[in-house]
């Protein structure tokens, strides 16, 4: 990849932006597409393998092109440093998530607790200000707490995060419910939220609890992007 065009990629990358380098494999030329580029012949060509988020090599008019597709890191960001955080974060690392913890108890959020985890020792409404929620980011409540979740739901309703969970029991999540009808969301936008919060394994343990959410998230992921998105 020419300099100018690493710089680019990575300046994007920065930004949290789908970038798409298509290389002419004889000649070497270069060409940067973005999702913006939908008309674009290379792109429609493209089009299977972009969707799939998987670099390949494509057949145009006799040419060959490698397209080198560049994604955002998935992230996961949690509202809450509960016991069930730890091996939530933990699970979320593994599996390649960049892990975000905000909580402004730092008795509670710190680095000793959650270590090589970002934390955010601020309100959500503070915390969530300038971080964008997008297409890559799932966004997963846990203190039970309205003054906390609440506020980061709302960031979270009004993102195209992927998936957006909530810890609680039916009655909690029926009370939450209530409560963002008068905030003014509708049903179809509080459907968005899974709550109680993951899949239904049977599981107890703050680890098995962590499993259960986790393995919601992936199947949503992949859900996501089966239906055309990145």
């Amino acid at each position: 990849m020419k300099d100018k065009t690493l710089n680019l990629v990575l300046s994007e990358k920065n930004n949290r932006n789908v970038i798409i380098v298509a290389t002419e494999l004889e000649s070497g030329q270069q060409i940067i597409l973005s999702n913006n580029d939908k008309n674009n012949k290379i792109y429609i060509a493209a089009k299977t393998i972009i969707k799939q988020g998987k670099s390949n090599v494509i057949h145009i008019d006799n040419q060959r092109w490698f397209i080198n597709i560049s994604l955002p890191p998935l992230r996961l960001v949690t509202v809450g440093a509960v016991h069930i955080a730890q091996p939530l974060a933990e699970i979320a690392t593994i599996a390649g998530y960049e892990v975000t913890i905000i909580d402004p108890r730092a008795a509670f959020a710190n680095n000793t607790r959650f270590p090589n985890i970002n934390i955010v020792n601020d309100w959500p409404e503070e915390a969530l200000i300038d971080f964008k929620i997008d297409n890559r980011t799932a966004v997963v409540t846990l203190t039970h707490d309205p003054k906390l979740d609440d506020s980061a739901l709302y960031a979270a309703l009004n993102s195209n995060a992927f998936y957006i969970g909530s810890l609680g029991s039916k009655k909690t999540h029926y009370a939450r419910i209530e409560r963002l009808k008068i905030a003014g969301f509708n049903e179809n936008a509080i459907k968005k939220i899974h709550g109680p919060v993951g899949l239904s394994i049977g599981a107890k343990s703050p680890q098995e609890i962590a499993i259960s959410i986790m393995s919601e998230l992936i199947l949503c992921r992949h859900e996501f992007e089966n239906n055309g998105n990145i």
